[in-house]
C-alpha cells in the first residue's frame, strides 16, 4: 500500500489539497500511553491533518510539546481532564482515535481486559456524543469485539449513533497476515494481500489464505492461520510483562485512519481496508458486528464486501468464530444497558 518507508510519502504531503486539510482536526484519546504515543507520531506526518488533538488522563501535554516540534503543517494541542479538556480535544473533531485502555500482560486475553476498558470506553464514548456526535469514530480499545458495541450503544442512548462512522480497527490482523504469509514463502510483504474477517482476537480472527492466490500445505495452513490468530502473544511474551503489541498497533491504526481521511477529505475513491462494523453478513446468527473489508466514501462505510469464495478449511473456522463474536458482542452490549 506504502510506496516507501514512511507511511505518508513526501509527494502525498505535496499533492494533497490544503483546503481539506485545513478543516481536519484529528483527536487521539490515550495518547500518552503505548500506542498512543507512536500513533500521534504517525499522525503529525499525516498531510490529512491540520489540527491534532492529544488527550490523556496524565502527559498529554508533554507529548503535544514534543510532537508539536516536527515541523509539518498540523498544529497540535495537549488536553487533560482539567479546565474540560475532554470537551476540548472532541470539539470539532471529524475523526476520533481511541487507543485508551491498559494493554495486555502474560496469561491475559483481550476479555481479561473488559472490566477496566469498557468503563472507559463507554465514558469516551458519552463525551464523544455530546462534543463531536458525527465525527469518524476509530476503536483500537481492547477487546475490539466488545468495545465497539459498547460505543455504539452509548451512542445509540444519545441518538447519534452512525453506523456508517463507526469502526473497529482490525487492521493490525491484516499487517500481521502480510507479513507472516511473506516470511514462509519467501515474499515481499507489499506483494501479500490476505483479507482477514471475523473479529479481533483469537479464534474470531479468520485469514482467507486461500484468495491470496498461493498455495499452501494443510502443515502452513494450521501453523500460519495459529500464528495469525494469536500473534499478539508472541509480544506480550516477548515483552515479558511491560506490554503488549504498541508500535504495530500504532501502525495499522495511523494506516486505518488515513484511509478513513483519504476518503472523507482527501477525495480518493475505492478505498478499502478491513474492519469491524455494524454489518448483515452473519445477522441472522445474531451477529451485530463483523469485520470484512470495506469500502469507504465521504459519508464512512460505502459498502460492506462480503467474504467471497472461501474454502472448506475457512468454513470451519468461520463456524467457531461465530458464537465466540456473538458472545463478544452481547457482553458488549449488556454492559451499556
Amino acid at each position: 500500500m506504502f510506496a516507501t518507508s514512511r507511511l505518508f510519502s513526501v509527494a502525498a504531503q505535496r499533492s494533497f489539497s490544503t483546503s481539506a486539510a485545513s478543516l481536519t482536526k484529528v483527536a487521539v484519546l490515550g495518547a500518552a500511553g503505548g500506542i498512543g504515543q507512536p500513533l500521534s507520531l504517525l499522525l503529525k506526518e499525516n498531510p490529512n491533518v491540520s489540527h491534532l488533538s492529544l488527550y490523556d488522563i496524565v502527559n498529554a501535554k508533554g507529548v503535544a510539546a514534543d510532537i508539536g516540534h516536527i515541523n509539518t503543517n498540523s498544529k497540535v494541542t495537549g488536553h487533560t481532564p482539567e479546565n474540560d479538556g475532554l470537551k476540548e480535544a472532541l470539539t470539532d473533531a471529524h475523526v476520533v482515535v481511541i487507543p485508551a485502555g491498559i494493554p495486555r500482560k502474560p496469561g491475559m486475553t483481550r476479555d481479561d481486559l473488559f472490566n477496566t476498558n469498557a468503563s472507559i470506553v463507554r465514558d469516551l464514548a458519552t463525551a464523544a456524543a455530546k462534543y463531536c456526535p458525527n465525527a469518524h469514530f476509530l476503536i483500537i480499545s481492547n477487546p475490539v469485539n466488545s468495545t465497539v458495541p459498547i460505543f455504539a450503544e452509548t451512542m445509540k442512548k444519545a441518538g447519534v449513533f452512525n453506523p456508517k462512522r463507526l469502526y473497529g480497527v482490525t487492521t493490525l490482523d491484516v499487517v500481521r497476515a502480510s507479513r507472516f504469509v511473506a516470511e514462509v514463502k519467501n515474499l515481499d510483504p507489499k506483494d501479500v494481500k490476505v483479507t482477514v474477517v471475523g473479529g479481533h482476537s483469537g479464534v474470531t480472527i479468520v485469514p482467507l489464505l486461500s484468495q491470496t492466490g498461493i498455495e499452501f500445505t494443510k502443515e502452513e495452513l494450521d501453523a500460519l492461520t495459529h500464528r495469525i490468530q494469536f500473534g499478539g502473544d508472541e509480544v506480550v511474551q516477548a515483552k515479558n510483562g511491560t506490554g503488549s503489541a504498541t508500535l504495530s498497533m500504532a501502525y495499522a491504526g495511523a494506516r486505518m485512519a488515513n484511509s478513513v481521511l483519504e476518503a472523507t477529505v482527501g477525495g480518493k475513491k475505492g478505498v478499502v481496508e478491513p474492519s469491524f462494523v455494524k454489518s448483515d453478513i452473519f445477522a441472522k446468527e445474531g451477529v451485530e458486528y463483523f469485520s470484512t473489508n470495506i469500502e469507504l466514501g465521504p459519508e464512512g462505510v460505502e459498502k460492506i464486501h462480503g467474504l467471497g469464495e472461501i474454502s472448506a478449511y475457512e468454513k470451519e473456522l468461520i463456524s467457531k468464530a461465530v458464537p465466540e463474536l456473538k458472545k463478544n458482542i452481547v457482553k458488549g452490549n449488556e454492559f451499556v444497558q
